[in-house]
This record gives C-alpha cells, sequence and structure tokens, in this order.
C-alpha cells in the first residue's frame, strides 16, 4: 500500500523556518498566505526541486547527460514523493513558431486528419484534384516542345537522413547507372559519401530522352518504372523545367501535381508544407514606409526622410534631387502634398523608367548618368541585407515592421497544402478559429460513412483537447494565437490542460496561482478541471490566494505569519473550515469575514 502523505523535515529554503509538514496525498492541497510568506519556496523551491531532483537520479547515467540537473533544497527529509511536475507562469514557449494549437498537440492531430480524409484542390483554378493514370502523364511529357532532352527520374528518398551507401549498391547491381543526390548526377558506384545526420533527396535515373510522337512507348515504359520505382511519383527534367507526376493526385486543367498526402505537408515547421517565403513563419521583416517617413508634413529637406541626413550635400539628398527634378517636386515641398505616384516612386523606385543623375561630388566635378531609381524602400533592404556590421543591421531594424508574408497571406502553409480542405476548409481556416468555435465545428462535422471510420479516433482526440481548454477557461483563444502572446495564468492554463490530456496518475502537480486574470464562472471550471486531476489519482498542489480555490481545496497549508524574513512558518493545516476557524490565521480571518478589505468609494 502506497504512502498516505508526502513528510517533510527541516526545510530551510530561503525564509522557510526549519519547518515541519505533513502533505495529504492524491487530493487538492492549495499553500496559501501573504506574499513571501514563502509559499513559492515550499512548492517550488523545495518540494518540486527534490521530486524533480530524485526523478532525474533515478535514470540512467546517459539520459541524466541531457536533463538539466536540479540543485538539493536545503531540507533535511522529504518522504512520499512523486515524479513532480511544474505548471507555472513562464512554462510556455515563447518560440514564435509555437501556436495554442501546437503547444497543446491539437496541431498534430488537425495535420493527420487532413492527411487521412482531407480533399485536395488545385490552388490555381480551385477544382479537385483527381489521380494521373500513366496515359495522361505520357501525354503531358508529348505536350513538351518536340525534340526536348528530358530525363526520367524515380524519386526514392526525399529528406531523409542517413548514409544510403546500401541504397546505392542496390540500384547498380539492379542496373541503373545514375542517381542524382541533392540536385547533383552521379554514377551510381560513385555516388559521394553523406553525412547520416543531414536530410538527403535521392532519384534515380531511369531513362534519357528526346521527346518525339514515335517515341511514345519508350516513354510510357518509362514512366512506368520511375512510378513502380517512385512509389507513385516521377520527375520529368529538361534541364530549365522539372515536372513532377503522380499516379495518385493531379490537377487535370492546371497540369499541377501533389504529392500523397502526409502529415508533415501540414506543417509549418517542416520545409515540407512551410510556406517558402516566409519559412513557416507567417511575418516577414519589412521596411515599413510610415517608419521612414514619419511625419508626413514635413518636406524632405526638413527631415522627413527619417534614416538619412538631410543636408543637401550628401549623396543621397542629391540623388533624390535628380529624381525630384525628373517628376516634377520640389525637396521643400511637405511629403504629404505629393501626388500618389510621386511618393510610390520616391519610395519604392521608378521600375524600368531610367532617370537621369547629375551628381556634383565634393571635389567640384559632377557625374552624369542614366539609371533606374531604386527608391528608399529598396536600397534601404540592399544596404540591411548586404552590411556586415552588426551595428548598422540594428541601426536599420529601427525601421523595419513585421507585416504577413504576401505568398501565404500569414497563414504559414504552401499553397498545396492550404488547398486541401474539409467542408470546405483548409488547416489554416480550421486554425483561425476560436477554441469554441473549433468544438462546434467539429462536434457537427458531417462525414461519409468511409470518412467517419478512417477519423472518428482522431477526432475524438481534437475535441476532448478542445473541452479541457474550454473547461480551464481558454475558449476565446484562437487556435493559430502565438504562445509568445499569452499572459501568463493562460500559458498556465495551457499546461495544465495539456496535462489533463495526457492522462497521468500517480504524478505531483504544483501550480502557481493558475486562477490569476479568470471570470468567476471560468474560475468554477478550473477547479472542477484540477478535482478532475486529483480524481485521476494525482497529487494537485497549487499556491493560491483566490478564496474559491481556498474553499475547495481538500486540505490548506497557511504559511506566513508575515512577509519576508517574517514569514516562512506554518500557521496552520487542515481543512478550509478548520482554518476558517484558527484564531492566528490571517486567511482564516478573511475567510470568516472577521477582516475585509473595504471596496474604494472611487
Amino acid at each position: 500500500m502506497g504512502k498516505k502523505s508526502i513528510v517533510i523535515r527541516g526545510a530551510r529554503q530561503h525564509n522557510l523556518k526549519n519547518i515541519d509538514l505533513e502533505i495529504p496525498r492524491d487530493r487538492l492541497v492549495v499553500i496559501t498566505g501573504v506574499s513571501g510568506s514563502g509559499k513559492s519556496s515550499l512548492a517550488f523551491d523545495t518540494i518540486y526541486a527534490e521530486g524533480q531532483r530524485r526523478y532525474i537520479e533515478s535514470l540512467s547515467a546517459y539520459a541524466r547527460q541531457f536533463l538539466e540537473r536540479m540543485d538539493k533544497p536545503d531540507v533535511e527529509y522529504i518522504d512520499g514523493l512523486s515524479p513532480a511536475i511544474s505548471i507555472g507562469q513562464k512554462g510556455v514557449s515563447k518560440n514564435p513558431r509555437s501556436t495554442v494549437a501546437t503547444a497543446t498537440e491539437i496541431h498534430d492531430y488537425l495535420r493527420l486528419l487532413f492527411a487521412r480524409i482531407g480533399i485536395p484542390h488545385c490552388y490555381r483554378c480551385g477544382r479537385r484534384i483527381e489521380r494521373q493514370t500513366t496515359d495522361t502523364i505520357v501525354d503531358r511529357i508529348l505536350e513538351l516542345p518536340e525534340g526536348s532532352r528530358v530525363t526520367v527520374m524515380a524519386p526514392i528518398a526525399r529528406g531523409q537522413k542517413g548514409e544510403h551507401r546500401r541504397l546505392f549498391e542496390e540500384l547498380y547491381r539492379e542496373g541503373f547507372t545514375q542517381v542524382r543526390v541533392d540536385g547533383q548526377i552521379y554514377p551510381c558506384e560513385d555516388a559521394p559519401l553523406l553525412d547520416k545526420n543531414r536530410r538527403h533527396n535521392i532519384e534515380v535515373v531511369v531513362d534519357k530522352l528526346t521527346v518525339r510522337p514515335d517515341r511514345r512507348s519508350r516513354i510510357a515504359e518509362s514512366v512506368q518504372t520511375a512510378l513502380e520505382l517512385g512509389s507513385g511519383l516521377v520527375i520529368v527534367d529538361r534541364g530549365d523545367q522539372q515536372l513532377l507526376f503522380s499516379n495518385k493526385m493531379a490537377c487535370p486543367h492546371c497540369g499541377i501535381s501533389i504529392e500523397e498526402l502526409e502529415p508533415r505537408m501540414f506543417s509549418f515547421n517542416s520545409p515540407f508544407g512551410a510556406c517558402k517565403e516566409c519559412s513557416g513563419l507567417g511575418v516577414k521583416m519589412e521596411i515599413d514606409p510610415d517608419l521612414v517617413i514619419p511625419d508626413k508634413s514635413k518636406s524632405i529637406l526638413g527631415g522627413a526622410i527619417a534614416p538619412f541626413s538631410r543636408s543637401p550635400d550628401s549623396w543621397f539628398m542629391r540623388a533624390v534631387r535628380s529624381v525630384a527634378d525628373q517628376y516634377g517636386f520640389r525637396l521643400n515641398t511637405p511629403i504629404s502634398d505629393l501626388t500618389p505616384r510621386q511618393l510610390d516612386i520616391l519610395l519604392n523606385g521608378s521600375g524600368e523608367e531610367k532617370v537621369y543623375f547629375h551628381i556634383r561630388n565634393g571635389k567640384g566635378s559632377t557625374m552624369r548618368y542614366r539609371k533606374p531609381w531604386e527608391g528608399i524602400v529598396n536600397l534601404m533592404k540592399r544596404r540591411y541585407v548586404e552590411t556586415n556590421s552588426d551595428e548598422t543591421r540594428e541601426w536599420y531594424q529601427q525601421f523595419l515592421s513585421r507585416k504577413p508574408c504576401p505568398a501565404c497571406g500569414g497563414k504559414r502553409l504552401r499553397p498545396e497544402s492550404l488547398a486541401v480542405k474539409i467542408a470546405g476548409l483548409s488547416i489554416a481556416d480550421v486554425s483561425e478559429m476560436s477554441i469554441t468555435e473549433a468544438l462546434d465545428f467539429f462536434t457537427n462535422l458531417k462525414l461519409t460513412e468511409k470518412e467517419r471510420t478512417i477519423a472518428r479516433q482522431v477526432i475524438k482526440e481534437i475535441v476532448d483537447r478542445l473541452r479541457f481548454l474550454i473547461d480551464v477557461g481558454l475558449g476565446y483563444l484562437t487556435l493559430d494565437r502565438a504562445t509568445a502572446t499569452l499572459s501568463g495564468g493562460e500559458a498556465e492554463r495551457i499546461q495544465l490542460a495539456t496535462q489533463i490530456g495526457s492522462s497521468l496518475t500517480g504524478v505531483l502537480y504544483i501550480l502557481d496561482e493558475p486562477s490569476i486574470g479568470l471570470h468567476q464562472r471560468d474560475n468554477k471550471r478550473l477547479i472542477a478541471t484540477l478535482k478532475g486531476l486529483r480524481d485521476l489519482g494525482n497529487t494537485v498542489l497549487v499556491v493560491e490566494h483566490d478564496e474559491q480555490m481556498i474553499r475547495s481545496a481538500d486540505f490548506v497549508v497557511d504559511l506566513g505569519p508575515g512577509a519576508g524574513s517574517k514569514g516562512g512558518y506554518v500557521v496552520f493545516t487542515g481543512t478550509p473550515q478548520e482554518v476558517e476557524r484558527h484564531p492566528d490565521s490571517l486567511t482564516g480571518k478573511y475567510l470568516s469575514g472577521r477582516l475585509t478589505i473595504p471596496i474604494p468609494r472611487k
């Protein structure tokens, strides 16, 4: 039979005064007291630190080298500890790629769902994509200009780590003479030694031929061989153009082929799914014209162009004077009085149109030449990219702002991935929903019998996690909300919902004021969630000031009586009702109404 209590003897961490304490296991326990009384010192720096330290020490030496070791807390003895999990207000990732959906694993299930029952569409014409036959692929190749030299290849490793020596040997034994490795063609018997820790793309060269109508049977034979080798994929390379065909997915009108749907296609953290323009971030740092010209009532000579000198003798001002002369405005004209075209040329350049520059240098001679004006924004962008000076790059950063990626519109994924839909919605459309809206969507999702059979378990997992998030009061968050923008209380409740989804038992959970910022209605849900965690067979330790949380606890530890050097003592332990009646407990005095905080008149 397991131990019924966590027994602590001689705890002296930080301001704790050599305290002895017994905390019942498998209960909802609230540690309370004034700020600075030692609540976090007891919960996190003593109990959690020792529980985590012991768990790490129980692992193998190999596993321990990857984990951060915690210092032993200043305590004589602790017994009855379980593996401890800390759920604090700084625990959620601040990585710009981390969202509510990724942090709670919902995005992983969404990726699986779209890969299994998503319906691919052409991202150009919007038509549903169908499978291609060998004849269809041959027809597309024969549409190339007659006489084109093409190489027919079968992709046999796509983004896979390894040296692949055995693969090259097998291909050579089967009669293939050439392979393309990471874009470079080699003889099979002389393939390069690959870095086993890097991802590689390997295609076997099936045939090299000239496109002619009388070669149809040979083309068909090569395509069929490549499809068999490449698991349904074939690459046709004509030097300046590479065509990917699949006997599984293709738009019959635009000729766009896509690969077999895989979960990684829907991940913005994978090169197979991320938008190529923004690498899956959804935003780009761009020179912001409003930061370049913060005050449009000023003229160029009056210092309107913030990054550049207003000196009439500077190279920039002399170049801009040539632009102004050609396009009919003056340097002492307020920016707000320029026509839209004049302002566009000033900022974004003259395009193909050449400007006649006549710039006098410091020695008195004049340079005359014609060339397009690149524009202030493009000039700054070029200098920002080309500079080797960290100081210069940092200076330019004050004129940058985050803007949605123009390629994906902030949706982070490639167009092929965004064109796969369920009930007319892409994975990005679903991620833009609030948690409450997403739960309604999946609860009422209409599927065919076959789709329901395939997706039943995945949808159940998604719905369960959405309900957990609603139960901790986060139904208003959107799934694509960046975790870096969450408040401390929201971040903590995200972690809590993730832990509930894991359904672990026999664990010691320690939480830091999870009720911060919650409406009373949501506070009741949070408490019910913590009790559910307890009922699974876990000990839940909560550092908290909230009255409703204290009254809902099975056991209360009241620390005090004061803060700092005046704190660190156990004032009382017991049920909330016993604490309420205790004469020396400050918490008890407020719970019973013997002490109150009057509501301010203003």
